[in-house]
């Protein structure tokens, strides 16, 4: 009877900008030898996903792989979503329109929004108190007729400085070659309506710090609970950005813990 309730229970894995579904791939393999199905998307733009990011110049459409999966679920399923970095801001979209299908929401050294502002708020709050470093990243406009959107290249010299700096050196040299231009949206997110109380605002939601980020400080990840409180808060020592990199253990286990808890 406890396995039947481990296979029913499923995790839906959300990458953060310039990554893909590839990121997971220690962690997937984890939780599924633990039992739990698994599913990884590649956002619009992101991993093996065809379309390139001047395809991609609204935050629903970098969204719509997360909203087709979310749609193609059973109506009484209910999945444990975990979004990471800028993922946050996918999974409160994915929690406000189906609410009814997730268990728990966990934000993994991410980005989380409120219901006061809008969607931009959070990402602006990190540019305003973080002051980035963004080294070698290359920023470039979609094209000179939408001077508002912009791409974003992480570099080198960036990943290994400020995502990957606790990381092993073969995962970097896997996010060298697989990263891809992305994007914040952030002009699109200031005009996107607030996240809603009934959708977004009704889902458990935890939060996972990493103590040793320094592209979401953990002052900020902090500040972000405070502005938005969740049921819990988990924290993973000596994890870089990238913790299912640099703490895939310790974040396996942390996340096996909130699916026996929350789902």
């Amino acid at each position: 009877m406890a396995e039947d309730m481990k296979q029913s229970k499923h995790f839906v894995l959300v990458h953060g900008s310039n990554h893909g579904a590839w990121c997971w791939y220690k962690l997937k393999t984890r939780l599924e030898a633990a039992g739990y199905q698994v599913t990884t998307v590649d956002l619009a733009a992101s991993g093996i996903n065809v379309k390139a990011i001047q395809d991609v110049d609204t935050f629903d459409k970098y969204n719509e792989p997360l909203l087709e999966i979310m749609a193609s679920l059973p109506p009484h399923e209910k999945v444990i979503l975990v979004g990471h970095s800028l993922g946050g801001l996918n999974l409160a979209l994915a929690m406000d329109k189906f609410p009814q299908n997730v268990s728990v929401a966990v934000f993994l050294t991410a980005y989380m929004p409120d219901t006061i502002h809008h969607p931009s708020y959070v990402l602006d709050q990190s540019r305003e108190k973080n002051r980035l470093d963004l080294m070698d990243t290359q920023i470039s406009p979609y094209d000179t007729s939408k001077p508002s959107l912009v791409s974003l290249t992480f570099g080198p010299k960036f990943l290994s400085s400020n995502l990957y700096q606790l990381s092993p050196s073969e995962d970097m040299e896997l996010a060298k070659t697989l990263v891809r231009p992305g994007s914040l949206f952030l002009n699109d997110l200031s005009r996107a309506n607030k996240f809603t109380n009934e959708g977004y605002g009704s889902v458990e939601q935890v939060y996972v710090v990493c103590s040793e980020d320094i592209a979401i400080p953990k002052e900020f990840q902090l500040w972000m609970i405070q502005n938005s409180p969740v049921r819990e808060v988990f924290e993973i020592k000596g994890a870089d950005h990238m913790p299912m990199f640099s703490r895939t253990g310790e974040l396996s286990v942390c996340l096996l813990n909130i699916a026996r808890k929350y789902a």
